[in-house]
């Protein structure tokens, strides 16, 4: 069986952009394996979200390499994850590396923000010292058991010290090992041309909703999409509105009783295989 890791960096070789979805937990992983995503992506604010909180590093390493393993144990494909500063300094990164690879995650992002950190759309981010944020990429580096589990170094400096800051950075953590960087904070499709046109000699990762073909015209090598995520909230919010208000969901009737879509989602979630290993290991009795 091939590995998460080497199946991710065969994706990762392909000339197309790898596109893959926010999940936060092992049923949202499952819908976007369903959907036919060949990766997926565990997102620190959908993490966050999840628990009832906002993303500004109240989550410890050890709730979000816990789910990450469950939505590892969920799908089949590679699991990219946030990994967020690394959880301290050079020496907890190499630790959380190889906490995540014992988790079957295939890869993760570092960010080299002062902790603790902030969604990097949220405004009062700040950086640490370069240097600093380089030797915790090699140590990333440097601690995984697996040369093919990916470390993506994240760059956070854009809105704090602008591109010519971001620029020394990536390039700094490319050398110190990163096999990819990511510059989040990226609002716009001018920042996104900015971003590739700067590293277009670097493997780059984005993050947004900017249409997939052109992120994939301007080189870059993953794409992560938080749109479905970000989704769940006015389609939820408006569901329960409507249920206080009259009683009913009206959205539900097209996909009939409760009961069917009852087990539509536990179909997707693999009730029909435990079926079959029940019969399987039934005794006479």
């Amino acid at each position: 069986m091939t590995k998460a890791t080497t199946k991710l960096r065969e994706l990762l070789a392909r000339p197309e952009t790898l596109l893959a979805p926010f999940t936060y937990d092992g049923f949202t992983a499952r819908i976007a394996e369903e959907a036919g995503f060949d990766a997926v992506y565990m997102s620190g604010f959908g993490t966050s979200m999840s628990k009832g909180i906002p993303d500004v590093g109240l989550l410890s390493q050890t709730e979000m390499i816990e789910n990450a393993a469950y939505i590892v144990e969920a799908v089949s494909v590679p699991v990219l994850a946030d990994a967020d500063t690394g959880y301290g300094n050079a020496i907890n990164v190499g630790r959380t590396i190889r906490q995540y690879e014992r988790a079957g995650v295939a890869g993760v992002h570092i960010e080299d923000q002062v902790a603790p950190k902030k969604c990097g759309f949220f405004d009062g981010k700040m950086v640490i010292e370069m240097d600093e944020a380089a030797r915790k990429i090699q140590a990333a580096v440097e601690a995984r058991s697996d040369d093919d589990f990916v470390v993506i170094a994240r760059c956070d400096a854009l809105v704090v010290n602008g591109w010519d800051d971001v620029e020394r950075r990536c390039r700094a953590y490319v050398n110190a090992g990163a096999d990819l960087v990511f510059v989040d904070g990226i609002r716009t499709a001018d920042d996104l041309a900015e971003f590739a046109s700067r590293l277009n000699d670097l493997p780059r990762m984005y993050n947004g909703e900017l249409p997939p073909t052109d992120v994939a015209a301007a080189g870059f090598k993953i794409q992560i999409h938080r749109g479905p995520v970000f989704a769940l909230y006015p389609i939820i919010k408006e569901m329960m509105v409507e249920l206080k208000e009259k009683g009913e969901i009206s959205a539900m009737s097209p996909w009939g009783t409760g009961g069917a879509l009852r087990m539509d989602i536990a179909n997707a979630l693999g009730l029909e295989r435990i079926t079959e290993l029940e019969q399987r290991y039934a005794t006479s009795g």
